[in-house]
């Protein structure tokens, strides 16, 4: 870290012992297989097994889960901190995404009948879980998905397809958004948990991205999967409040990475140019290049500040959508400014694989989309700020 940080005070004693449980987690169970996973489009399902007997999973979830019981976003962000600054962005996805993507809808809104079927596995490692909402032809426009799950009796026949969706090959269950009555706008989506082997559905994949490729992901398909009314969460007509409640989290999540995942870069960056030399002196000494890092560094330390007072509201069940938005979107197009920085910095060889600016180049473009894009972020924030 740089020399001009300013201290972080968000984190305690608990908070520093965590750090170094999931470093060294990450130290032995995650760096060393990076490349493997990579070019196997996933990472190894012993790895989830393996995170929830060290703790790291379900942190918010009840103790009769087999959870932490604890609700305070701050572990969360240690976590997804710590893969980030490792360079394992990918796996933060996977992992981290159990307990901010998956384990929130189960805490908030499953039965206790569905959170041992599927939280205390979730939890232990013994399960993996996803959510698929993207649709190929929707974006981040959740309002218009077609996925529809008519009512038959005992079940919902489930119909449509999903795209972009985390965990999606290795997904022991999917929490599917769909529409379950077409008439009733906002109020007629619903959450249904598909079950691996529910005849109808399928998955493909993994999608060949230019980055994360350690990420598993996968398009859903769904052709008349019939799934039981046991499977809804909350209620039928609920999802779209459900979705609204966890989305500021997931942005959060997003934001966190970025935020972490670009210090490192800067500082790998920052290294490069005092060791590096050109013309006689260390490039760090040219004037154009110190005034960049010096925009950087005091640009970084301004949205650490904010990101801070966003992990400290998400502690406290106060984060908004419209905060949750504003960070995203500044944070993540931030992200973009200092890893093409950094890469100029490294001249050639930062066009090459050896050097972990070329993997944080490619890693990072997907962050200003994914979880919603800039454009649909200052859109939620405007509507906030013109509303009447």
């Amino acid at each position: 870290m740089s020399s001009v940080a300013v201290p972080r005070t968000i984190f305690d004693e608990s908070h520093d012992d965590f750090r170094d449980t999931v470093r060294r987690f990450v130290q032995r169970e995650v760096s060393p297989h990076l490349e493997a996973w990579t070019e196997a489009g996933r990472v190894d399902r012993s790895l989830f097994a393996k995170a929830g007997a060290t703790g790291l999973l379900g942190i918010s979830a009840p103790a009769r889960n087999g959870g932490g019981d604890v609700d305070d976003f701050r572990y969360n962000a240690v976590m997804i901190e710590e893969l980030a600054a490792a360079g394992a962005t990918a796996v933060s996805m996977s992992l981290c995404g159990i307990n901010d993507l998956i384990a929130p809808y189960l805490i908030a809104f499953g039965s206790e009948e569905q959170q041992d079927r599927w939280l205390s596995p979730l939890v232990a490692g013994e399960k993996i879980g996803a959510i698929a909402m993207t649709e190929p032809g929707t974006g981040s426009d959740l309002a218009s998905i077609s996925t529809s799950a008519r009512p038959d009796g005992d079940d919902f026949v489930l119909t449509g397809s999903k795209t972009f969706i985390s965990n999606g090959l290795l997904a022991d269950f999917v929490i599917v958004v769909a529409r379950t009555d077409p008439a009733a706008g906002r109020d007629g989506f619903s959450l249904l948990v598909v079950e691996d082997g529910m005849p109808g559905f399928t998955r493909s994949g993994p999608l060949k991205k230019i980055g994360l490729g350690a990420q598993d992901t996968a398009e859903l398909s769904f052709a008349d999967v019939r799934v039981p009314r046991a499977n809804v969460l909350g209620q039928p007509g609920d999802g779209w409040g459900q979705l609204r409640h966890n989305l500021p989290i997931e942005r959060l999540h997003i934001t966190v990475t970025s935020m972490a995942r670009m210090r490192a870069t800067f500082d790998q960056a920052l290294a490069y140019a005092k060791q590096r030399t050109a013309f006689g002196q260390r490039i760090a000494d040219f004037q154009a290049n110190r005034f960049y890092l010096a925009e950087l560094a005091t640009q970084i330390e301004i949205a650490q500040v904010f990101v801070d007072r966003c992990i400290l509201d998400a502690a406290q069940g106060q984060l908004d959508e419209v905060t949750a938005a504003m960070a995203k979107w500044w944070v993540t197009e931030l992200h973009q400014q200092v890893i093409d920085r950094a890469l100029q910095l490294h001249g050639g060889y930062g066009y090459t694989r050896e050097y972990p600016v070329a993997h944080d180049y490619l890693d990072s473009r997907v962050a200003t989309i994914y979880g919603g894009t800039t454009e649909i972020m200052k859109e939620i924030i405007g509507r906030r700020l013109t509303r009447d």
